[in-house]
């Protein structure tokens, strides 16, 4: 790894996350293009990741502030409940429950819960089918064509006014399957995700901010399944530097991607990056049989 390699994989990773074009596919094309071979596995990509939650936290920080303060006022009123719980077991006059969801916040904080369950258990059972599958060209080309497939629907989708509110836990857990199906290389992560919650009946706006919170719980958890990479690897200080400057720049464009896509979204024009991801997909399958 090189401290320019670094830069640019920073720059794709910033670029393509927030964008619905595949962060994971173009990084697995450009480590083929780069001839990049790391010894840490999927260490430098979480990081990359990590850069990018940091964008989600700036962009986003009112709304996750609220999320966080909802989400212990919640984990207070369980213990609550369960104390009632308690004490109904030794009294006549029973009391009543607290009510945990009384909030569209709280709520809000719910359906992110039930979106990563299902995340959870794609990533975790796949994980070796997705490093596998980052090794060739075929793979990320194929599912980069199947992007574009769904860029054209979201921009073709009816749009539906349902937010924190009045969502489903169904939707959630069909928003969080899109994002556990969408660890695949190639498969956009916020495209998959913005579409599957069009269909679903999402406020447009509502789908892009759903879309790049749900995805918090997810980096978090995959960053944690591979810190035993840091110890376990021969990384040197030097490549360490280069990790983090990547990191530092994907958070940085990762940010001004973010911006963009809310303006993309309010004029549905996601059929553009259908044409990029068509064009890319394909010349990465046709690369694979000439490389």
């Amino acid at each position: 790894m090189t401290l320019l390699k670094a830069i640019i994989m920073g720059i794709i990773q910033g670029i393509a996350e927030f964008l619905p074009i595949s962060s994971s596919g173009h990084l697995a094309i450009m480590k083929h293009i780069l001839k990049i071979e790391l010894e840490t596995g999927l260490l430098f990509d979480v990081l990359l990741h990590i850069g990018t939650l940091v964008a989600i936290f700036i962009a986003f920080w009112k709304d996750i502030k609220k999320l966080i303060i909802e989400g212990f006022s919640i984990v207070g009123d369980f213990f609550i409940n369960i104390f009632i719980a308690i004490k109904n077991l030794f009294i006549k006059d029973k009391t009543i429950y607290k009510k945990m969801v009384t909030t569209p916040y709280r709520r809000f904080v719910m359906l992110v819960i039930v979106s990563t369950i299902p995340t959870g258990i794609i990533g975790y059972s796949f994980k070796n089918i997705i490093v596998n599958a980052s090794e060739t060209l075929i793979v990320p080309g194929i599912f980069l064509i199947i992007t574009g497939a769904l860029m054209l629907v979201a921009d073709n989708v009816k749009l539906g006014s349902k937010d924190e509110s009045n969502t489903s836990y169904l939707d959630a857990i069909i928003v969080g399957v899109s994002q556990g199906l969408a660890t695949m290389p190639g498969l956009s992560r916020s495209g998959s995700t913005i579409t599957s919650g069009l269909l679903c009946g999402f406020d447009k706006m509502f789908a892009v901010k759903y879309s790049f919170i749900m995805s918090i719980p997810a980096i978090i958890g995959a960053a944690l399944l591979e810190v035993k990479d840091i110890t376990n690897s021969s990384i040197t200080s030097n490549e360490a530097m280069y990790y983090f400057i990547g990191m530092v720049i994907s958070a940085v464009v990762g940010y001004i991607c973010i911006k963009t896509m809310l303006v993309v979204v309010r004029g549905k024009k996601f059929k553009y990056f259908a044409y990029y991801c068509f064009a890319v997909g394909s010349i990465a399958i046709i690369a694979n049989f000439i490389i």
